[in-house]
């Protein structure tokens, strides 16, 4: 079975979810089914949201910490990489600079999911970070798809639930400020939407009903446990 190491602390809780989450894909009998992981909880990673929303004054760059935190895992002995961050994905060329050790890109594996589960002219709402919709991260790899991707339309919400999750967790603030982003996104055509915020991956349920929703902390830790449960060796660009 293979080591995985996992770039953690963004946030802690969210990491100790995506333990969670990687504990029920495996259909262990004893403690040794279970996958054997390498976690560097960093929560002093430099925050995505600020860096990339509030530029102006000058905040500090996560990659070259995020760089960091992949060497040290390889030379932990870790066989592959994981990180239950979407936002952090931004800065997956940094990590992969860093070691040659496969990397489970979660942005690149859910959109892979979305588009196995829909057809050309379908709309995909992304429910995230607007930090992820200012860069655009999603919509590089469903270019040429032929889906619409749509983001709610209002960012100071979505930023204000993210926060009110890192501060206060599981909130009926926050669970509402999701369904009723999710709601929104239903009304304007998407019927099928993406979690695509760990923090969010908290509070899921509260989503509109009659979407269909891709988590990307599922998808991230089903492809995990693939991996790490196979008896083939290693191969690069998961």
């Amino acid at each position: 079975m293979r080591k995985i190491g996992v770039l953690g602390g963004m946030g802690p809780e969210a990491t100790i979810l995506f333990q969670q989450r990687l504990l029920k894909a495996v259909r262990a009998q004893d403690d040794q089914d279970h996958i054997p992981l390498l976690i560097d909880m960093n929560p002093q990673v430099p925050s995505r949201l600020a860096y990339v929303l509030d530029q102006t004054v000058g905040a500090p760059d996560p990659g070259p910490v995020l760089g960091d935190m992949a060497k040290r895992l390889d030379r932990w002995g870790a066989e592959a990489l994981a990180m239950p961050c979407n936002t952090a994905h931004l800065f997956a060329e940094v990590i992969q600079r860093k070691t040659a050790l496969p990397f489970f890109n979660m942005v690149k594996l859910s959109v892979e999911t979305a588009l196995a589960k829909s057809k050309a002219g379908d709309v995909i709402g992304i429910l995230a970070s607007p930090a992820l919709r200012k860069t655009q991260l999603f919509e590089r790899y469903f270019q040429a798809s032929e889906r619409t991707v749509i983001w709610p339309e209002d960012d100071t919400k979505m930023v204000q639930a993210i926060r009110k999750i890192k501060t206060s967790g599981d909130t009926a603030e926050a669970r509402s400020i999701l369904l009723d982003a999710s709601s929104e996104l239903t009304r304007r055509g998407a019927n099928l939407q993406l979690v695509a915020c760990s923090e969010f991956s908290m509070i899921q349920t509260s989503h509109d009903p009659s979407a269909a929703m891709i988590d990307t902390l599922d998808v991230l830790a089903e492809a995990v446990a693939r991996f790490a449960l196979d008896a083939r060796g290693p191969q690069r660009g998961v």
